[in-house]
């Protein structure tokens, strides 16, 4: 499942429980949060985010990628390695505690040779690794980076993201790297230290050294300074939301400082003028059914539950979401159609819901404003007929040419049940999911019969 909450937003939401104080003490120097419209962002491999770390003139590991295993000790050979690390190149967490769907345990492994590095990548490629945020059906490992293994004396963190609570960026930074921020931010918020970044100014070399200080780094302290204005500048250039450097950390054998591992996510608005960037995007690493509806601009995000939605605009899709969840129900999705959206986008968005197997019942709630009532009707009676769906469909429209929409809805024979109320309409969408849901446990089919 996609977690609708960025990772800064989690950390920031246990700052405000566990330490309001501190908290509260960030937010003064902040504009006031503004509404954001869901979308999907772009995410990178560890192995492209090293190469624009390195590009920018930060320190990284010698590393390389292989897609095959005799790549991969090619590489070894290449770069004189012999304490190796390698790593899964597959975008989701927990890749070390994960295991392959053939058997193989680990995403990340450490070698000594070329020939165990050959051999533990071809256990990887062309196999699915399954995490906890991948769910049972994994995802599949088609290429693995070959590194150079450190070994850290101290490790620290750095981030600049894009946070709406801070009404901008902010620089965060932390004396605990190497472990998961948001365990550090439930255990110990005070250990994490969070820096607004006035976007007129950006990150002055003072404020950078401030917060190098303020986190106990005591050696190499320009060096860092100027890792960190390169972070922010990589972060502006390539419109990033995210920068993750977790952990920098001080090699014991040189004593220089390295970013072992690097997160990015991108601002998939300034796909026009980042194009090089985002044909980098690994559509393979990303759910079909997002794919898919991306190719009509159709907003979906795949949950877990049995109630398909259908939704024109992120905050009525949220607030959808809720009163179901209110009357017991679990969303299999989040859609938002937009708000010009066609009748065959309508079409195309009742495709990708039912090609979900979990889906027992869709919910549709359209306000018409710009979007017109009985356009979103065309859609969901022409989606009806031609998909022949055997699932109820719970449809709320209110708006702009309604009652034009309603008409075709009663004139059209189909099984499509109209409710004004949207509590009304929860209340039943969640009823039928349960009841199509146990009778597809025991095996029967479920016919649904219109009153007259």
């Amino acid at each position: 499942m996609t977690n609708l909450v960025t990772k800064s937003s989690y950390v920031l939401e246990t700052l405000g429980k566990k330490s309001p104080k501190l908290f509260a003490a960030s937010l003064p120097a902040c504009p006031l949060w503004s509404n954001s419209q869901q979308r999907r962002n772009l995410n990178v491999h560890e192995h492209v985010s090293y190469s624009l770390l390195k590009g920018a003139g930060i320190p990284v590991p010698k590393f390389g990628v292989a897609k095959t295993g005799k790549e991969a000790a090619e590489l070894v050979r290449g770069l004189g390695l012999t304490d190796i690390a390698v790593k899964a190149q597959v975008l989701a967490g927990g890749r070390g505690l994960g295991h392959f769907k053939k058997g193989f345990k680990g995403g990340v492994k450490m070698v000594d040779t070329a020939e165990e590095a050959e051999f533990v990548s071809d256990q990887m490629l062309g196999d699915f690794l399954i995490t906890k945020q991948t769910g049972e059906k994994g995802r599949i490992c088609n290429a693995v980076m070959v590194a150079e293994r450190v070994y850290a004396r101290k490790e620290f963190y750095f981030a600049v993201m894009m946070e709406r609570a801070f009404g901008g960026p902010v620089l965060i930074a932390s004396s605990q790297g190497g472990v998961n921020i948001e365990k550090v931010a439930e255990d110990n918020p005070e250990a994490i230290l969070y820096m607004p970044i006035d976007i007129t100014k950006g990150i002055s070399r003072e404020l950078a050294l401030d917060v190098i200080t303020k986190v106990g780094l005591t050696k190499k302290k320009d060096e860092t300074a100027d890792v960190i204005l390169k972070l922010y500048d990589l972060f502006l250039t390539k419109d990033a939301l995210l920068i993750e450097v977790n952990p920098y950390a001080e090699s014991i054998s040189t004593g220089g400082y390295y970013c072992l591992d690097a997160k990015f996510r991108f601002d998939d608005n300034a796909e026009f003028r980042q194009k090089e960037l985002f044909d980098l995007r690994d559509w393979t690493q990303e759910d079909e059914k997002e794919v898919e509806a991306s190719k009509f601009n159709l907003n979906y995000i795949a949950l877990d539950g049995t109630i398909g939605c259908l939704v024109n605009g992120a905050g009525l899709a949220m607030a959808t979401m809720d009163i179901i969840n209110l009357h017991g129900g679990h969303p299999a999705n989040f859609l938002d159609v937009g708000g010009g959206a066609t009748a065959s986008q309508v079409k195309e968005a009742f495709k990708i819901i039912t090609s979900d197997p979990k889906v027992c019942a869709i919910m549709v709630n359209i306000f018409g404003g710009i979007m017109r009532c009985d356009i979103i009707a065309e859609g969901i009676i022409a989606a009806a007929q031609e998909l022949n769906l055997n699932v109820p469909i719970i449809c709320r429209l209110q708006g702009t040419n309604v009652d034009e929409a309603k008409l075709r809805i009663a004139n059209s024979g189909m099984k499509i049940l109209p409710v004004d109320n949207l509590d009304e309409a929860a209340r039943l969408a969640v009823k039928l999911s349960e009841i199509v849901n146990l009778a597809r446990e025991q095996h029967l089919g479920v016919n649904f019969e219109m009153p007259i």
